[in-house]
């Protein structure tokens, strides 16, 4: 009997050992990045923001908002599923020829999801580019919706700056980042991500990042404006080691506003009154759930917000293409459209892949979930 135990624990003991070599080979790939040191982790440690070994919120705000802990998340995300987490036909799409767009037209093309190709003061921005089919470390989670990957790294002309929020995978596409590279003239994102571009090798002085409420000039009268969310950070184990960031895009003609993934806060009136309000805002609407209410807004929330902000008009965004909350995936369209009924800013709704011109006024796009991929 005791040699039979010992040889069990010993196999058991070969089998753990595989497994712990087997993790450190996935985990140490490249696509996840480094954690912030020498330079980068000094200018971290002395912000504002970051105390505890860690950056914080500007207000308390847990990941999850009731008692239940990742594993319950977990399983509750595998057999808790809602009906209709994805659209039971293909998300209508507009694919627009970004590389013949006048480049002195302003315009705002949605990609999907958080990601965004902005033309705005003869410069072209990319936000939080996702090109993959998925938005996780394996391409067997988080899947794209069928028909929503129509763009590509070869798609898109040359880029003036590319804004990164945060480092979660929906926003920080491994793979479309290095297919960007030799596009992307310079990266603007909070502070410690940028060590994530200089260890995929983006030149170290095309590199910028940004405390809250930093400003970074992009030319003469034009300027990107790192702002506060109310999130959190983390690509695997460690948390909160990089920021999070919403951005304001200004020019003397324009002035937009992107939240990146956040809940809501009083940060966005106290934003709306530095700026003096936003010519078009684009809001976190979606994959919200009561057990992590505080770091992403629900429709009704993204609403108030973009009456906060001073808006003139709204697009949603955190939406579309993915699912990561247990919630229908048309729901945030309809609640939002109700929710900013009789407000002073217009909602627009364009398809993936569909130009807004922002100086133009234009008209509340028709609501396309309701026709194809949704129900009435």
């Amino acid at each position: 009997m005791g040699k039979r135990l010992t040889a069990t624990l010993g196999f058991l003991l070969i089998v753990a050992i595989c497994l712990a070599l087997g993790a450190c080979t996935v985990f140490d790939q490249p696509r996840f990045g480094k954690l912030p040191q020498g330079g980068r982790l000094d200018r971290i440690q002395g912000s504002s923001n970051y105390r505890d070994g860690k950056f914080q919120n500007r207000i308390p705000t847990p990941k999850f908002s009731t008692d239940v802990g990742l594993a319950s998340v977990i399983w509750s995300g595998f057999f808790d599923k809602n009906d209709r987490l994805i659209p039971d036909s293909l998300v209508p799409v507009v694919k627009t020829d970004l590389k013949a767009l006048n480049p002195e037209t302003d315009a705002v093309v949605w990609l999907g999801h958080s990601s965004w190709f902005v033309q705005i003061g003869g410069k072209r921005i990319l936000i939080d580019p996702v090109f993959s089919d998925h938005a996780a470390p394996f391409s067997f989670m988080n899947r794209a919706f069928d028909g929503t990957t129509i763009y590509a790294a070869g798609d898109m002309p040359e880029i003036d700056c590319l804004l990164i929020s945060h480092d979660h995978w929906d926003h920080l596409d491994y793979s479309t980042v290095l297919t960007l590279r030799s596009k992307v003239k310079q990266v603007i994102c909070p502070l410690g991500v940028g060590t994530y571009f200089e260890y995929w090798d983006y030149p170290v002085d095309t590199i910028r990042e940004g405390d809250w409420w930093e400003e970074i000039a992009l030319g003469k009268d034009f300027s990107v404006h790192v702002l506060p969310a109310r999130h959190y950070s983390g690509r695997l184990f460690k948390e909160n080691k990089t920021l999070w960031a919403g951005f304001a895009i200004q020019t003397p003609k324009l002035r937009i506003f992107f939240s990146g993934d956040s809940g809501y806060g009083p940060h966005f009136s106290e934003i709306g009154d530095v700026f003096r309000g936003f010519d078009l805002v684009l809001l976190d609407c979606g994959q919200y759930d009561p057990r992590w209410s505080y770091i992403h807004m629900t429709p009704e929330e993204a609403a108030r917000a973009a009456q906060d902000l001073g808006a003139r008009a709204l697009i949603p965004a955190h939406v579309g293409r993915f699912t990561i909350a247990n919630h229908p995936w048309d729901e945030p369209f309809k609640r939002l459209t109700e929710a900013c009924q009789n407000q002073s800013y217009r909602l627009l709704t364009p398809e993936i892949g569909e130009p807004v011109m922002p100086d133009e006024n234009p008209s509340p796009f028709f609501s396309w979930w309701r026709l194809k991929g949704g129900t009435p």
